[in-house]
């Protein structure tokens, strides 16, 4: 099988470092480089638990995308730097996956155009577990017999954004099926504003963070005489890696825009 070479973007954070190992001990995948703010012009084995990897740490998008010979970048920033990172890279014709959560519809679109102008492909996953994306369908499925529900997300306190790219996708996703409906009683007040969450089209999305968490998030569906929920835990970062592959696999073979794993999970 041809290689794939692949630069990682964020190593030291913990989903990159995951995203190191997990190319490095994958036989059809080449770690050509990673992009790292902090550091240039070292090798990554200097880093600290990154013993024996001879790969070059670069600060510069345009640099490393220059001499990388790149064909995959996996981006595992912020928001804005992601954004920055997916724009540059499908401009020098390399296909990002971008782990990143918190794009706008309008950088979502931006990026759909710009995929299709230089017919190139880009995954965006606001979750890479396989079982999130499962949870996902799911509740979409659920939805199409209970009209009321409300969305708990719970994550690390590191977490930026909130509420988490998973529960925003669960909600569209939802939305597709679901009548738009006004949730609770029609007359109810908040005595502490924000105690009901977020609202999307009457749907409730709340949103917790504390150390210990990781990624976790429960769909909760109620009706007369009956609730349903569907819940998905991810108890460390290793469990994201098996979706991160899929992405790699899958955008070296198309030349679209995808947000969502969901899209190619079949």
């Amino acid at each position: 099988m041809e290689q794939v070479r692949i630069v990682i973007a964020g190593p030291r954070g913990r989903m990159g470092r995951e995203a190191v190992h997990m190319v490095m001990n994958t036989e059809r995948y080449t770690l050509a480089a990673v992009l790292d703010h902090k550091y240039e012009g070292i090798m990554l084995s200097e880093l600290e638990g990154f013993q024996g990897y001879q790969v070059p740490v670069y600060s510069e998008i345009e640099k490393c995308l220059s001499e990388a010979n790149a064909d995959v970048l996996i981006d595992l920033t912020t928001p804005e730097v992601g954004m920055y990172h997916t724009k540059t890279a499908l401009q020098h014709g390399v296909r990002p996956v971008v782990g990143t959560t918190g794009f706008s519809k309008e950088n979502l679109a931006e990026l759909a155009a710009i995929c299709e102008e230089k017919e190139l492909g880009c995954i965006i996953a606001p979750n890479f577990a396989v079982g999130a994306i499962l949870m996902m369908k799911f509740s979409q499925m659920a939805a199409k017999f209970f009209k009321d529900v409300e969305i708990l997300e719970l994550h690390h306190d590191q977490k930026l954004d909130a509420p988490s790219g998973t529960a925003v996708k669960t909600a569209e996703l939802i939305a597709e099926v679901r009548e738009t409906k006004k949730q609770g009683h029609p007359n109810e007040k908040e005595t502490i504003h924000g105690a009901r969450g977020a609202d999307y089209e009457g749907m409730h999305i709340h949103s917790v963070r504390l150390p210990g968490l990781i990624a976790h998030q429960q769909v909760m569906f109620g009706a007369d005489g009956q609730t349903l929920t569907i819940r998905h835990d991810s108890y460390n970062r290793a469990s994201f890696m098996s979706g991160v592959k899929l992405a790699v696999d899958t955008i070296v073979n198309i030349d679209s825009f995808v947000y969502g794993l969901e899209n190619i999970i079949e």
